[in-house]
């Protein structure tokens, strides 16, 4: 085979797995799968509980997944990166902690109740599944250190004073969208009243005080 012929064979292989991970069909059966998972169980649930939730043959399955365990840590990685897409606001000005503040609050404590019921069955694995529990430690543990790295920049900006260390508040601030995620989870209608108080004790951690202009200018 010569060399151009090679690269060609890469690019479609690439491509291949590119559209592949992108396809509607794929999308389903992720949806389907945290659907049937949480309803039967991780032990419970099978490959045709999946297919049938879907509406995707089972030879469909096996195009995108090799296994019900697959699946199950693709599941946990889109958690995890659910978790930390919440923590990027595109449509709020950076410069704006309060704003930021909130959005980010909101968003993560949406992606929190929506992927509940899959959370402690993430949990649960990860005890004898270690492919899950390097999944369940990224999902618990890069949030928040993602999250610590924002409040000491915005600190070293002199935009915000935290009332301590920055991974103790980003890890107080995680706590509390989590319970306060949990209250959502069963009371939809909470999520507002949710973010407002969340963002607050957020706010107040962060030594950010409301009505007070930031230091880029930025008012409430």
């Amino acid at each position: 085979m010569t060399g151009d012929e090679q690269a060609g064979r890469r690019t479609w292989a690439t491509r291949t797995a590119r559209d592949r991970s992108d396809a509607p069909a794929r999308g389903r059966l992720l949806d389907a799968a945290e659907t049937v998972f949480a309803r039967l169980g991780h032990g419970a649930a099978t490959v045709g509980d999946i297919t049938a939730e879907a509406e995707v043959s089972r030879a469909g399955f096996y195009v995108y997944f090799a296994s019900k365990e697959e699946i199950f840590r693709v599941l946990a990685a889109r958690v995890r990166d659910a978790f930390l897409a919440a923590q990027d606001v595109p449509d709020v000005g950076t410069d704006d902690v309060r704003a930021v503040a909130e959005a980010s609050v909101g968003a993560f404590i949406a992606a929190y109740a929506r992927h509940l019921p899959l959370l402690g069955l993430l949990a649960q694995q990860a005890r004898t599944d270690p492919g899950v529990r390097e999944l369940w430690q990224e999902i618990c543990e890069r949030p928040v250190h993602r999250h610590a790295r924002y409040i000491r920049r915005v600190a070293a900006e002199g935009r915000a004073a935290p009332v301590a260390e920055p991974l103790s508040v980003a890890r107080a601030v995680g706590g509390m969208c989590v319970e306060f995620a949990r209250l959502t989870a069963a009371d939809p209608g909470a999520h507002d009243d949710a973010v407002r108080d969340v963002t607050a004790m957020y706010l107040h951690l962060l030594g950010v005080v409301p009505g007070v202009k930031d230091h880029a200018g930025q008012g409430t």
